[in-house]
């Protein structure tokens, strides 16, 4: 840990004002913003969507006018390696050009768009070496093959002559961060580098990025929202509100003694993996401002709602000249599980792991090959296309992208309407009253039901899809990662308000989620994928508190934990490549065997790796 550095920073923000004109008039993105950056350290810019913290980072790189803003105010000071220090806001371009990858590398949100889908892995590499250090071609390779390995990537030959497309999420993260230390950077400007990937794989890059930051001696800029990234991560903190800086400080200080209201907020809203250890049944999280509500714990009921049995749901992949189905993806393989009314199953597990497919299947929203799912009594397998229609008054779906799911061109009131007049529950002045309710209930003040999608924030829209959900009055509602797009505080409000209204109307939720951290929070029977299949499936209590199956023991361990003082180790991961779930058309998969490990607590027997 860096106490007070005692060499230069290595780049310092003064007094930074960024406008961005719209038609209505200027627009402030960043107000009066300062900070340095030491070298060799970590500095983690943190706050909520449009806090102004990408702003600031593309400002550094100058890359904030292509986006239509204008620095208009405040010194951009930055050491570079032959020691003279320039004032990037006044930088021109064609100067900036030969700092950017060079001096200052940057590691944007989603590689694909960083990558370039023509070109090759091993080309784009090599591109900014030939440029910014006049390398020859084999020299370039070499120093490119030299970078996939310092990044972990398996096979690293081979990877050089493959496309962006033919590469995992994870790999593609890691080419990226490949590129942006290729010239040896002396900034590194990470932003969001690990919200698209899973917890495995953040916590490899984030482990990679800890030990190059270390033997390189590069200063890191660290944008994200995720405090437990923070926590694993940072060295200082500066917490931005509405493009200013409210707070900075050492990662200890500001995680056990936040100084500023906001600060205060957004650690409160945090859910910290542990939290709930020694508790039977989920409970609402205690926000600042909400200290005098009591909170009671959702027990439930122990009738069954749902009974899913050896669920089957596989994709053709087709070939060849006829187009013929040549294999499977095998997305979803023998599941079987329970939920209680007024109870709630969480599937946890990375992407691809059939988590999403296993909910569209109950829906029959994809259709399963085979299984028994019953939803109170009735086989839903067995219905023909009309009586589909009228058992999905019982479930209902909430999606992990509200805006992708509502309708641009109508109004909230008339998207929240639509499944009652779909379906005819209601009629005339019901319908205005029901709807009316349904926004009381989700938190949204009336005058919200004329406006728009476009109108609202992504946590608001996110609560127009929770009200259209509950329109219909399901008893099994599936949330679909419905609040892995939200900010912290949002999220924690959407979250206690889906709790609550369990409470209250005894729902039942399918809940799927990669973040642990939530699903202990909100669960209270936990089933763990991989591969499609169910691994480990008990009480959240002994699933989280004595995870039996190797895989639930390492993403336990991947799970980075908002606390400073608990930091993982890069030796403690050590994660083996999920093999590939496409097989031949005549493979028969083994069945399902479980052992019960203690009572109601059920663990897949297995041979392989996991």
């Amino acid at each position: 840990m860096l106490d007070q550095p005692t060499s230069d920073p290595i780049a310092q923000i003064k007094g930074l004002r960024v406008e961005f004109q719209t038609k209505d008039g200027p627009v402030v993105g960043v107000e009066n913003v300062s900070f340095d950056i030491h070298p060799g350290e970590t500095v983690c810019v943190v706050g909520e969507s449009g806090s102004g913290k990408s702003v600031s980072s593309l400002s550094l790189m100058r890359l904030v006018e292509f986006g239509g803003g204008e620095i208009a105010g405040g010194e951009l000071m930055f050491d570079r390696k032959d020691h003279a220090t320039i004032d990037l806001a006044n930088a021109p371009q064609d100067q900036m050009r030969h700092i950017r990858g060079n001096e200052i590398g940057m590691i944007f949100q989603e590689p694909m768009t960083a990558l370039n889908p023509v070109f090759t892995v091993g080309k784009q590499l090599t591109e900014g070496l030939r440029l910014h250090r006049n390398m020859s071609r084999s020299q370039a390779e070499a120093r490119a093959l030299e970078l996939l390995r310092q990044v972990r990537i398996p096979e690293p030959e081979r990877r050089l002559k493959q496309y962006p497309h033919e590469l995992s999420g994870g790999m593609r993260q890691r080419v990226v961060i490949a590129m942006a230390l290729a010239c040896e950077p002396r900034l590194l400007i990470a932003d969001e580098p690990t919200t698209a990937l899973d917890v495995t794989i953040q916590a490899e890059i984030l482990a990679l990025m800890d030990r190059l930051k270390r033997e390189t001696g590069t200063a890191v800029m660290f944008i994200t929202h995720d405090m437990a990234v923070v926590a694993q991560m940072a060295d200082r903190v500066v917490v931005m509100f509405r493009g200013n800086k409210v707070e900075e400080g050492p990662v200890e200080e500001i995680f056990e003694n936040p100084q500023h209201p906001y600060t205060k907020a957004l650690l409160a809203a945090v859910p910290k993996l542990g939290e709930m250890t020694g508790k039977p049944y989920p409970e609402p999280m205690k926000l600042l401002g909400t200290q005098d509500k009591e909170i009671v714990p959702i027990k439930g009921t122990d009738d069954v709602l749902l009974k899913v049995s050896n669920l089957t749901t596989r994709f053709p992949v087709t070939g060849g000249f006829l187009r013929r189905t040549v294999a499977n993806v095998h997305a979803v393989e023998d599941l079987s599980f329970t939920i209680n009314k007024g109870r709630t199953l969480s599937l946890v597990g990375e992407s691809g792991c059939g988590k999403s497919t296993a909910g569209r299947s109950i829906l029959r929203l994809v259709e399963p090959q085979s299984g028994e799912i019953n939803l109170g009594g009735t086989d839903i397998m067995a219905l023909n296309h009309s009586q589909l229609r009228t058992a999905r008054l019982d479930m209902q779906m909430i999606f992990q992208d509200p805006f992708a799911s509502l309708n641009p061109q109508m109004q909230l009131a008339d998207q929240v309407a639509e499944p009652i007049h779909n379906f005819g529950t209601l009629k005339g002045k019901a319908v205005t009253d029901r709807v009316e309710m349904l926004f009381d209930r989700v938190e949204l003040p009336r005058s919200f039901m004329r406006r728009f999608p476009h109108e609202l924030s992504g946590g608001q829209r996110q609560r127009v899809a929770i009200a259209r959900a509950l329109a219909l009055n399901p008893k099994l509602i599936i949330a679909d990662e419905a609040v892995s797009a939200l900010d912290v505080s949002v999220q924690a409000q959407v979250l206690n308000l889906m709790m609550e209204l369990q409470l209250e109307m005894g729902l039942s939720f399918l809940f799927i989620s990669h973040d642990m951290a939530v699903v202990e929070r909100v669960s209270h029977q936990v089933g763990v994928m991989y591969l499609g299949r169910i691994v480990e499936l008990g009480s959240r209590q002994r699933v989280f508190e004595n995870p039996q199956h190797p895989y639930t023991q390492a993403l336990m361990k991947a799970v980075p934990i908002a606390d400073p003082r608990q930091r993982k180790a890069e030796k403690d991961l050590n994660f083996k490549p999920i093999p590939s779930p496409i097989h031949p058309v005549d493979y028969e998969p083994e069945p399902s065997v479980y052992t019960e490990v203690e009572p109601g607590h059920f663990v897949l027997k297995t041979d392989s790796g996991y």
